[in-house]
C-alpha cells in the first residue's frame, strides 16, 4: 500500500512538472525559469519549500546580473578616463609680426579758408571738387560797409594834412614875431647904452637912463614870449604830422578790411568742403569762421592711425604698412610710416598715439575721411620653425622637460630687438607626442609671432634641437572626458 502511494505521488509530480514546462513555453522566459524550480506538494510545508527555492534562484540571478553590469561599467569608465590630444605639425615658413589699428584717410596738406571780416556773402565762385589756384577769387562779402569806412578814413587823413599846413603857417608867423622882437631888443639896448654915455657926460638926467633900461628889459621879455610861441607852433606841426600818420594807418586798415571782402585761395588744390551759401551772414569774432577746406594734393595722401600705447614702442618711421577701406573690399593699399607723433590722445582713459602712414593715391579712388584698417609690419622672419600659439599655452600635469640648460635662441638665429630696445625672444614649452603616444615636454625659445603662429628658436646643445623639427607632431590641446572627472562612488543626492 505504501509503495503504491509513493509511485502514485511520483507520477503526479512528473505530470505537474510536464504541465509546468508546457505552460512556461507559452508564458515566456520568466515562467520557464519559475517552472524549472522543483515543486513539493505536501501541503503548507511544500509551499514554504517552493518559496525558499524561488528566493535563492532569484538572488543568484540578480547577483550575476549585478556583477556583469559592474564589469561593463568599470571597462567603460577606464576607457572614458583616458585623455586624448589635439595635435598639429611643426611647420617651416615665413612669419610677420604686425600691429593692427584703425585710422582716417586725410590729405597730406589741407587748408581751412575762413573770413577775417563780418558781412553777408555776396558771391560764391567755387563749389565742391572745384580745382583752384593760389590767389584765385572764390567768394565775396558785400563790400559796401567797408567802402564807406575807407572814404571816412580818407577824409580824416585829408583833415589831418590840412591841420599840418595850419600848424606850419602858425610856425612861420611865430618866427616873424621872434625876428621883430629881436630887433626891438637890439634898438632898446642901443638906446640904453647911448643914454648911459650921456648921463656920464652930465648931458641928461639919470631918469632917462633908467627909462631906457626898463624899455630894454621889456623888449627882452617880449622876445622870450614870442620864442615860446614859436616852440608851440613847432610842436603843433609835429602833432599834426603824427595825426596824419595815424589817419593814414586807419585808411590802410580800412582798405585792408575792404580787400578782405574778396576771399581768395591760399594754395593750389581742390575744394573738398564748402560750408556757406550765397546770402549767408558771416560773423567773425574771436575765431574766423570756416568757409572752405582746400586739399593741396589728393594724389599724395596719408592715414592718421591711432596706435595703442601698448604697441607704440614697436612702431618707427620707415616701416611698411598696408590698409584696407570698406569702400573697396578685398583690395589692399600699401604705404610707409612717415612719423610717430609724440602727442598723446586720451579718450575715456585710453591712451593712443598718431602714426602717419603716407601712400600714393594716383588713381584718386581714396577720398578724405575714409576709415582705414591699418596693419603695420614690425618684424619679418623667413624660413623659420613655427608652431601654433595654442601649442605654447598647453600645460600637462606631471610632464616636465628633461633637466638641461635653459633653451634660448641659437647663436645663428639673430633675434631682432624690438624698437625701444626690447628683445623679441622669450621662453616657452612644447609637448610632443612620443613613439609610445605619451607626451614629452621640451623647453624652447619663442621669437616673433603673427597672432596665430610663433617662431621657435633652439640651441643646438639641447634635447629639443633633435626632437623639435619640421613635421614633428606637437600637442595643441588636451581633450579631457567629463566622465573621468566625476566621482567613482555613488551619488548621495
Amino acid at each position: 500500500m505504501g509503495f503504491a502511494a509513493t509511485s502514485g505521488l511520483r507520477r503526479s509530480r512528473a505530470r505537474v512538472a510536464r504541465n509546468a514546462c508546457i505552460a512556461a513555453r507559452n508564458a515566456g522566459p520568466r515562467a520557464a525559469f519559475t517552472a524549472a524550480i522543483p515543486q513539493r506538494h505536501r501541503g503548507d510545508a511544500g509551499d514554504s519549500y517552493n518559496l525558499r527555492m524561488k528566493t535563492k534562484y532569484w538572488i543568484a540571478g540578480v547577483a550575476v546580473l549585478a556583477l556583469a553590469a559592474g564589469g561593463w561599467w568599470w571597462a567603460q569608465r577606464g576607457a572614458a578616463g583616458a585623455d586624448t590630444y589635439r595635435t598639429a605639425a611643426i611647420e617651416r615658413g615665413a612669419l610677420q609680426a604686425s600691429v593692427s589699428a584703425s585710422g582716417t584717410v586725410n590729405p597730406v596738406q589741407q587748408v581751412s579758408v575762413g573770413s577775417q571780416v563780418s558781412g553777408q556773402i555776396k558771391e560764391i565762385h567755387v563749389d565742391f571738387n572745384s580745382e583752384v589756384k593760389a590767389g584765385q577769387l572764390i567768394a565775396e562779402i558785400d563790400p559796401q560797409t567797408f567802402e564807406y569806412r575807407v572814404r571816412s578814413a580818407q577824409a580824416d587823413l585829408d583833415a589831418a594834412e590840412a591841420a599840418v599846413a595850419i600848424a606850419q603857417a602858425n610856425a612861420l608867423s611865430s618866427r616873424a614875431n621872434v625876428s621883430r622882437a629881436q630887433t626891438e631888443v637890439a634898438e632898446a639896448r642901443r638906446a640904453h647904452e647911448r643914454n648911459l654915455s650921456l648921463v656920464a657926460q652930465a648931458f641928461i638926467a639919470q631918469s632917462e637912463a633908467d627909462r631906457t633900461r626898463a624899455a630894454l628889459d621889456s623888449a627882452q621879455e617880449s622876445l622870450k614870449a614870442v620864442q615860446a610861441l614859436l616852440g608851440v607852433s613847432e610842436a603843433q606841426i609835429q602833432s599834426a604830422r603824427a595825426n596824419v600818420q595815424q589817419r593814414r594807418a586807419a585808411l590802410a586798415q580800412a582798405q585792408v578790411d575792404l580787400s578782405r571782402t574778396r576771399i581768395t585761395s591760399p594754395v593750389d588744390g581742390i575744394v573738398i568742403k564748402r560750408t556757406v551759401e550765397r546770402g549767408q551772414t558771416v560773423a567773425a569774432s574771436l575765431q574766423a569762421p570756416e568757409l572752405f577746406v582746400i586739399a593741396r594734393n589728393l594724389s599724395d595722401m596719408q592715414v592718421d592711425t591711432s596706435i595703442d600705447e601698448a604697441d607704440v614702442g614697436r612702431i618707427r618711421a620707415g616701416l611698411k604698412a598696408s590698409f584696407t577701406v570698406d569702400a573697396f573690399p578685398g583690395r589692399s593699399f600699401e604705404g610707409t610710416v612717415r612719423q610717430v607723433r609724440k602727442a598723446a590722445t586720451n579718450v575715456s582713459n585710453v591712451i593712443t598715439y598718431v602714426a602717419v602712414v603716407n601712400f600714393e593715391n594716383n588713381d584718386g579712388r581714396l577720398l578724405p575721411g575714409m576709415t582705414a584698417n591699418v596693419r603695420v609690419v614690425t618684424e619679418q622672419r623667413d624660413n623659420v620653425l613655427k608652431v601654433p600659439n595654442a601649442a605654447l599655452r598647453v600645460r600637462i600635469a606631471g610632464v616636465e622637460p628633461a633637466a638641461s640648460a635653459p633653451a634660448d635662441a641659437a647663436p645663428g638665429a639673430r633675434p631682432a630687438p624690438m624698437s625701444g630696445g626690447r628683445n623679441s625672444v622669450s621662453r616657452g614649452r612644447l609637448y610632443l607626442l612620443g613613439a609610445d603616444g605619451k607626451p614629452v615636454a621640451y623647453n624652447v625659445g619663442v621669437g616673433v609671432g603673427d597672432g596665430s603662429f610663433s617662431e621657435v628658436l633652439l640651441r643646438p646643445d639641447t634635447p629639443a634641437a633633435a626632437a623639435v623639427v619640421e613635421g614633428a607632431t606637437v600637442i595643441t590641446g588636451v581633450n579631457t572626458n567629463p566622465a573621468a572627472a566625476r566621482p567613482s562612488g555613488p551619488r548621495l543626492f
